[in-house]
């Protein structure tokens, strides 16, 4: 009988901890996290995907015991060029290359360790746009310019071990140089 309870104590034991790592992987607190994956220019009528990498740090608090607020700020750089043939037979291109953005992320956990989540927000791309003009007289330029505009996305988020997640999101980011960007991210994390 002693044997069975000493069983019984330490699966009782086993539970309450694991209940409590639950609750210390639940997402709240400050966080950093490394990005890699696709990212979509689309301008000037065409698009163009590339490799693109960054990060993003946050602080999220719980409100109840499943909804999931907070603040972020991301960075994303890549080189995506997207040309289409102009006006007088020269060719216009966009470059894009670094995307700074400020969002709201607000999220559901179904589990402890899973977030299934939404974010919206500004978003800035530095850009540039070139114009080569034909050899009968047409006007080349080169600009650089910083654009502004909204991102709006959403992803899952799953603890892996104790402060250190994974996760996946898609994003939209709609600037007002009439150009925009779509992203397929993955990314590893880590909770403070």
């Amino acid at each position: 009988m002693v044997k069975y309870r000493w069983v019984l104590g330490s699966v009782a034991l086993f539970l309450c901890g694991s209940s409590a790592f639950a609750q210390e992987t639940t997402f709240r607190g400050f966080r950093v996290e490394a990005k890699a994956g696709v990212d979509r220019l689309q301008a000037n009528g065409n698009h163009d995907d590339r490799f693109a990498y960054g990060g993003a740090a946050g602080w999220d608090g719980i409100i109840g015991e499943k909804i999931v607020v907070g603040p972020e700020v991301s960075y994303l750089d890549t080189n995506g060029k997207s040309c289409a043939g102009g006006v007088r037979g020269g060719q216009v291109c966009t470059r894009t290359r670094r995307e700074i953005g400020i969002a709201v992320r607000a999220g559901y956990l179904p589990t402890p360790a899973l977030l299934i989540f939404g974010k919206a927000g500004y978003a800035n791309d530095s850009q540039r746009k070139t114009f080569t003009g034909d050899p009968a007289g047409g006007t080349a330029f080169n600009d650089r310019y910083r654009t502004d505009g909204y991102q709006v996305g959403g992803g899952i988020e799953y603890s892996l071990v104790h402060n250190f997640y994974v996760s996946a999101e898609y994003k939209y980011a709609n600037y007002y140089s009439h150009t925009s960007r779509q992203n397929v991210l993955g990314g590893i994390g880590v909770r403070f």
